[in-house]
């Protein structure tokens, strides 16, 4: 956090109350306009709003200067309405929007820019392309109502200040519209309205086309992601949108009919003269206008640090959301979900409407289907035809997606109902099911992983080992090897009525069974059995004999942290268990008695062929797909998509506060929980 250099007064009660603007002018110190004026170096204005005129009164009076804020060119995922920006203008001339005086973004479009700069803003241009965003990334991508080439035309909000600022006024509008047409006698026109006129907030400035004009202009109303219009578009016309300046980011051609801050520097075909300002005696690149625009000019809240960050690392994050936000279709029925879960299905579907109902007889026919794991769901089948797309691939999303908890989970027990970091969404079948395809399975078998993606499972492998991360951690309880044992195996219990020991423990199905086969394959090793944690907890049921685990190994071990056996043995035998993927990560031998994920890889092994498995992968083509591309990963701070990295992040320092108190409501379910285990 910087120190404050400034203390600025803010007139509107509104600019006081934007959530992060806090940590977006982290260098400056905002009070009230009722603040002793001697402490005072300025005053906040909002953009060219009302409130910003008694703002600029206020500094006149006091002989203070004038600091103009307004949300920068990348504000949000959602509208202005429903979320605070993540980054802002702060402008001491002027505001950008503004043409009929300077603005800070001017002086920084005209300066000469270096060739890094150039450079650097070059890389951002393709950024800005490549994760396709806009200034809001709500809306879904949508293919344009016709194929192209045709013209975009955009239409704003009536009285939106920029117009009248950008020397601009409703006629212009019909006279972009005109020259549309006109200048592309063969071309559709396409005329994007803007998503608070879809809203029914505001409205524009089109509500009827002539019918010479309705012949050829389709009037798009869909609130379609500006980007799956842009990119087949063959030309951009607008007056003063910021579109315009998407449209220069994307290569087209761009004709103004006001003056936005991107007009008048010799990049767009402007119907206005540019201001005398504007004309450099040095030909304006794009990259200079990207540089002053994209980087310089605004300023960047990283949404999960809350920390002021550089652009690259928001168009990043932003990315990350538009990505997984697309993943499924806009509407998703989710069949026999308990109210508590309820919220974390919405967070884990964001980008999607998602509908509650007791079964699926209650969804739409063809409708796609969120169920838990392995419950059934009478649509037609989820898994694809070979060569087919799912969830882990773009294209045709499947009927039926399977949810289950991911494999860096919580600080807790789901049983627990303790909300978790990561799920896995899979539209072929579900990981744990040896008996048929999975998207991981698939992923795993195809996939091709590159130099950089190994290096980054490489780097996470590590850290989760050396961190001592595991799926729950939980445990408090000290184990010590005993002395001079030479080979020590551990055995990790599961719940026996586990779908994972169904569908993918296809030759042994009891804790006991695998206890014996451990004991077989290693007399002379110093055998421990870890009961499953939820066991322990009395939420889930002792395995068939259970109770005597004690007499068939040398030692049982209970509350011990999984990550904490995992360092000090030698060798791992499970059948389904995830402990098994976790004793991997730490470079131990892995015994698999069923059939889980990893195994059938070249790196366990396996008493149970797969043939389906052919493919050899490393250990860290194995994270890779694991734990980074197969599943997703929720924030706890943002509620927003987040990588594994930070999800490991964000568990440390839980896992560092404690697991906290269970509030009374969950007290009591784990008694009814426990009771109904019995």
């Amino acid at each position: 956090m910087r120190s404050p250099s400034r203390i600025l007064a803010a007139v509107s009660s509104g600019v006081r109350g934007i959530a992060t603007l806090p940590s977006l002018l982290d260098d400056c110190r905002v009070v009230s306009h009722r603040h002793p004026v001697a402490e005072l170096t300025g005053v906040l204005a909002w953009g060219r709003k009302p409130s910003a005129e008694k703002a600029r009164r206020v500094g006149e009076r006091h002989g203070l200067p004038t600091w103009y804020l307004e949300d920068g060119f990348i504000r949000s995922v959602r509208l202005g309405s429903v979320e605070p920006p993540l980054s802002i203008v702060l402008d001491d001339q002027g505001i950008y929007y503004d043409a009929t005086g300077p603005s800070r973004v001017e002086r920084l479009i005209a300066a000469v820019h270096s060739e890094a700069q150039l450079q650097r803003a070059a890389s951002i241009r393709s950024l800005w392309c490549s994760v396709r965003l806009s200034k809001y990334n709500h809306a879904r991508e949508l293919p344009p109502p016709m194929a192209g080439p045709y013209v975009l035309a955009i239409d704003q909000t009536f009285g939106d200040a920029s117009i009248r600022y950008g020397l601009a006024d409703v006629h212009s509008f019909q006279r972009m519209l005109e020259a549309a047409l006109d200048e592309h006698p063969q071309l559709p026109v396409i005329l994007k309205v803007h998503p608070d006129v879809i809203s029914g907030r505001k409205r524009g400035h089109f509500s009827a086309l002539s019918p010479g004009q309705a012949s050829r202009v389709t009037l798009l109303a869909s609130d379609a992601h500006p980007p799956s219009l842009l990119e087949p578009a063959h030309a951009v016309y607008c007056v003063t949108s910021q579109m315009g300046f998407e449209g220069l980011l994307w290569g087209k051609p761009v004709r103004t009919f006001g003056m936005p801050f991107y007009a008048g520097w010799g990049l767009t075909g402007d119907e206005l003269q540019a201001p005398e300002r504007r004309r450099t005696g040095h030909h304006v690149k794009l990259e200079e206008l990207v540089h002053a625009a994209l980087i310089e000019y605004p300023r960047y809240l990283d949404p999960e640090t809350l920390q002021r960050c550089e652009p690259e690392r928001l168009l990043e994050w932003m990315g990350l959301q538009r990505r997984m936000r697309e993943r499924f279709p806009a509407q998703v029925h989710a069949i026999g979900f308990s109210h508590w879960k309820r919220p974390i299905v919405r967070a884990f579907f964001s980008g999607s409407r998602v509908s509650f109902v007791p079964r699926a007889a209650d969804a739409p026919a063809g409708a796609t289907l969120a169920v838990w794991g392995r419950r059934e769901a009478p649509t037609s089948p989820s898994s694809p035809a070979e060569g087919e797309a799912t969830v882990s691939g773009a294209g045709r999303t499947p009927h039926v997606i399977r949810l289950e908890d991911g494999f860096i989970r919580s600080v807790g027990l789901g049983a627990d109902l303790v909300r978790p970091l990561s799920w896995v969404m899979d539209g072929r079948g579900i990981y744990y099911d040896a008996t048929a395809p999975s998207d991981l399975e698939h992923l795993l078998q195809n996939e091709g992983f590159d130099a950089a993606l190994i290096e980054r499972a490489r780097v996470l492998r590590e850290r989760i080992a050396a961190s001592g991360v595991t799926k729950y951690n939980v445990g408090t309880g000290a184990w010590t090897r005993p002395p001079g044992a030479k080979r020590v195996v551990l055995v990790p219990g599961q719940v026996e009525s586990d779908a994972s020991i169904t569908y993918g423990a296809l030759g042994l199905r009891s804790n006991m069974a695998l206890l014996g086969a451990a004991r077989k394959a290693a007399p002379d090793a110093h055998l421990i059995y870890k009961p499953h944690p939820d066991v322990v907890a009395k939420l889930r049921k002792q395995g068939q004999g259970e109770d005597r685990a004690a007499l068939e190994c040398d030692e049982v071990v209970v509350d011990v942290p999984m990550h904490a056996l995992l360092d000090a043995v030698d060798e791992v035998h499970v059948l389904t268990s995830l402990a098994g993927f976790e004793a991997l990560l730490r470079g131990k031998a892995v015994v698999c008695h069923g059939a889980p994920f990893y195994a059938g890889w070249g790196l366990t092994h396996d008493m149970l062929s797969i043939p389906r498995r052919s493919r050899r992968l490393t250990l860290d083509e194995l994270v890779a797909g694991v734990l980074i591309l197969y599943p997703a990963y929720v924030s706890r701070t943002t509620r927003a998509f987040t990588t594994p990295e930070r999800a490991l992040d964000e568990l440390l320092a839980w896992r560092a506060a404690g697991p906290g108190t269970l509030p009374p409501w969950r007290k009591v379910l784990r008694w009814l929980l426990s009771w109904r285990s019995r």
